[in-house]
C-alpha cells in the first residue's frame, strides 16, 4: 500500500497532508541542535520553545530562509522526522511526495529540496508551485479558462499569481512575508520604547494585535521586555494602532507587489478578476485587515480562504490526484 503525501515546506511552519486522512501534522519548521556533537535535540514545536532561550552550545535553528533551503543536511532530517512521524513507521512502499516552492525559486534550489525528498524516502516526487497549490487548496478549479488571483502570504516570501486553465499566467514572488512583519514589530518596539522583544513576543502581538487597517475598535496588550536604557525588564501597554504603523512599510510592498502583477495580467483575466475578486492564503493572511487594506488601495474585493493555513498543504497533496487526472 503506497501513500501519497502532500508536503508544505514552508520558512515558518511544515504541514504534512495524507491522502484520505488530510492534514496531519502541523509543525514549526525549527531544529534545535548540539553545536559539540552535532546532535539534532528537538525538532519541530519542541525546538520552537528553544528559539532564544538556548545554552551556548545547543542552538535553535531555521534550516529554511525565505521559502528556500538554506541548510540542506538539516532540512533532510527534519523532512525525513516529519514523514516517519505522519506516516508511522509501517511503510510496505516508499511514499509519493509531492513539495511545494515559492514560484521564484531556482532551478537549483528545486533540485536541493527534490534530492531532500528522495533522500528523506520518497518513491517519486513532484514540485509544485505555492500558488497552484494555494489555488486547488482553497477550493478553486484552477483547470478553467477564466482568470484567479492567489496571494499566498507565507512565513519567509509572499507569492502573487494569476492562474488559468491549470497554470500560472504571470506571478511574482517577494521576500516580504509574516517573518518580516515580526522583525518590523520588533524594529518598532526598540526605536519608540526602547524595548527590546523577541521573535516570540513580536509574534504574538502581530497575533492579538497586529492591524494592517484602522479596525473599529482599537485593542491594546501589555509586552515584556528589556529596557535598553537601563537593561532591566520592563512592560509597556501597545495598541493595535502601532502595530498597524510598524506594519506600514512590509504591507505596503505586498499590495505594490499585487499591483505589479495586476499590470502584467492579459486585459481578458483582469477582467475575471475584477468580478471574482483576490484570494489570500497563507499565515500571514491572517493579519486583522489585510483583505481591507487591498481592497482599499486596488479597489478589487479581497477574501482570504478558508482555512488559509492549511490550503497549500492541501492543495500539494491533492496535486498528485491532478496529475493523475491529467493523464
Amino acid at each position: 500500500m503506497s501513500t501519497d503525501i502532500g508536503i508544505d515546506l514552508g520558512t515558518a511552519s511544515i504541514l504534512v497532508y495524507i491522502k484520505g486522512k488530510g492534514v496531519v501534522l502541523k509543525e514549526p519548521s525549527v531544529v534545535a541542535f548540539d553545536r559539540d556533537t552535532n546532535k539534532i535535540k528537538a525538532i519541530g514545536e519542541e525546538a520552537r520553545l528553544m528559539l532564544g532561550r538556548t545554552p551556548g552550545n545547543i542552538v535553535a535553528v531555521r534550516p529554511l530562509r525565505q521559502g528556500v533551503i538554506s541548510d540542506y543536511t538539516v532540512t533532510e532530517k527534519m523532512l525525513k522526522y516529519f514523514i516517519q512521524k505522519a506516516l508511522g513507521r509501517k511503510l510496505i512502499k516508499k511514499p509519493r511526495i509531492s513539495v511545494c516552492v515559492p514560484s521564484g525559486v531556482t532551478e537549483v534550489e528545486k533540485k536541493a529540496v527534490e534530492d531532500a525528498a528522495y533522500q528523506a524516502g520518497a518513491r517519486e516526487v513532484a514540485i509544485i508551485e505555492e500558488p497552484i497549490a494555494a489555488a486547488i487548496g482553497a477550493g478553486i478549479d484552477i483547470s478553467r479558462p477564466c482568470g484567479n488571483m492567489i496571494v499566498d502570504i507565507g512565513g519567509g516570501t509572499t507569492d502573487i499569481a494569476v492562474i488559468s486553465l491549470g497554470g500560472t499566467v504571470c506571478s511574482a514572488s517577494i521576500k516580504v512575508a509574516g517573518d518580516d512583519f515580526d522583525e518590523a514589530i520588533m524594529k518598532y518596539m526598540r526605536k519608540k520604547h526602547n524595548l527590546l522583544i523577541g521573535e516570540r513576543t513580536a509574534e504574538d502581538i502581530k497575533i492579538k494585535i497586529g492591524s494592517a487597517f484602522p479596525r473599529a475598535e482599537e485593542v491594546s496588550m501589555d509586552i515584556r521586555g528589556r529596557n535598553l536604557v537601563t537593561g532591566l525588564p520592563k512592560t509597556v501597554k501597545v495598541t493595535s494602532a502601532e502595530t498597524e504603523e510598524a506594519l506600514k512599510e512590509a504591507t505596503t510592498q505586498i499590495v505594490e507587489a499585487i499591483h505589479n502583477v495586476l499590470e502584467k495580467t492579459p486585459p481578458e483575466l483582469a477582467a475575471d478578476i475584477a468580478d471574482r475578486g483576490i484570494v489570500l492564503t497563507g499565515g500571514g493572511s491572517l493579519l486583522s485587515g489585510l483583505e481591507e487594506l487591498i481592497e482599499d488601495k486596488l479597489g478589487i474585493n479581497t477574501m482570504t480562504a478558508e482555512d488559509p493555513m492549511t490550503a497549500v498543504a492541501i492543495g500539494t497533496g491533492k496535486f498528485i490526484e491532478f496529475l493523475d487526472d491529467l493523464k
